[in-house]
């Protein structure tokens, strides 16, 4: 799947089959679903999960609880827009 397929995959009722998780949750945010969002980010355990939970509560506006998540992912506070960080993360997680 591309970056543009996902992007347009946003005007169907479900997310595509058989995308992994970071990618669901991602797809559930852009949907302004962010609480399906952070269920599904809150039951993956990796450094990726943690810096989908990171950018999940920026998004909330909780700068506190984003920062708790980027030092767990072992990366720093993304610097740009919303937007550039979903994008970042979707082509990542690709």
């Amino acid at each position: 799947m591309t970056f543009t397929e996902f992007k347009q995959s946003l005007g169907d009722n479900n997310p595509p089959a058989g995308i992994n998780k970071l990618l669901q949750s991602l797809w559930y945010d852009a949907k302004d679903n962010w609480d399906k969002a952070h269920d599904i980010a809150q039951d993956i355990s990796t450094a990726d999960g943690s810096l989908l939970h990171a950018y999940l509560h920026r998004v909330e506006g909780d700068d506190w609880n984003a920062g708790y998540w980027y030092d767990r992912a072992g990366e720093s506070r993304f610097a740009g827009s919303l937007d550039e960080e979903w994008q970042t993360l979707v082509k990542r997680f690709l």
